[in-house]
């Protein structure tokens, strides 16, 4: 997460000085003459890399994480509160880091998808509980990932219907590891690279390691604040 965000901050804000606008084209012929400009061209290599490769490893662990949090978690009220409430913190440094705005509802953070896959997560257990008829519960479910996968389009929540269904599929196949992880590495055919985060996944014992959530809470706004401050530092010395 922090390699991504840093690429897109940073060697960002070098490539728009280069006047090279257009990092999604990955063709042969466009990257090759990049290559042949030096520095320039390796500044776009390896904020490709960092991004697409280094950078996508980061949001399926943060949505297993959630799904194991949801499975044991004391209070679902107060996990989704603190989700809510550091959504709300992180979206001014989000907006500024990304949007050069304060305020801005292009997108919003990744903790508003984490809290919207939560609050289904919710859904779909008290779905599991109360309707024993298969083929009525598996409708209501549908529909209930179908009203968070809106809602996420609805807001642009980070990784919007798509971070919805993979954090849907996570929990749905709970029971068998293998079977988890297949589908999980399914729901981002549309980012082949994230599927190598369900490698370290696999390993996982089940087992809580040391506890340091809040330093990683709190740390998702404080680095956006820090590569801001940077990319605007950069910025007045580049531009």
């Amino acid at each position: 997460m922090t390699v991504d965000h840093g690429a897109y901050t940073l060697l960002g804000t070098m490539l728009a000085y280069y006047g090279i606008t257009s990092v999604s084209d990955y063709s042969s012929t466009y990257i090759g003459g990049l290559l042949q400009q030096g520095s320039v061209g390796f500044c776009y290599l390896a904020y490709q890399v960092c991004r697409l490769l280094i950078g996508r490893l980061a949001f399926p662990i943060f949505i297993f994480l959630l799904v194991e949090g949801f499975l044991h978690t004391k209070s679902r009220s107060r996990y989704g509160a603190r989700l809510f409430l550091f959504a709300l913190l992180s979206e001014v440094p989000f907006d500024l880091a990304f949007y050069r705005e304060p305020i801005s509802m292009k997108g919003q953070n990744v903790f508003f998808t984490l809290l919207i896959g939560m609050l289904m997560l919710w859904g779909i257990e008290s779905l599991e509980k109360r309707i024993r008829n298969l083929v009525l519960r598996t409708l209501c479910i549908l529909l209930c990932m179908s009203a968070a996968a809106f809602l996420s389009n609805a807001i642009h929540a980070d990784y919007r219907y798509m971070g919805i269904l993979s954090i849907a599929l996570l929990y749905l196949f709970r029971q068998n590891k293998g079977t988890q992880l297949i589908m999980g590495c399914a729901s981002f055919f549309w980012e082949p690279t994230a599927c190598l985060s369900f490698v370290p996944i696999a390993f996982y014992n089940g087992k809580r390691g040391l506890s340091m959530r809040y330093f990683f809470y709190l740390y998702y706004p404080l680095h956006l604040l820090a590569f801001y401050g940077l990319r605007k530092l950069l910025a007045a010395c580049v531009l």
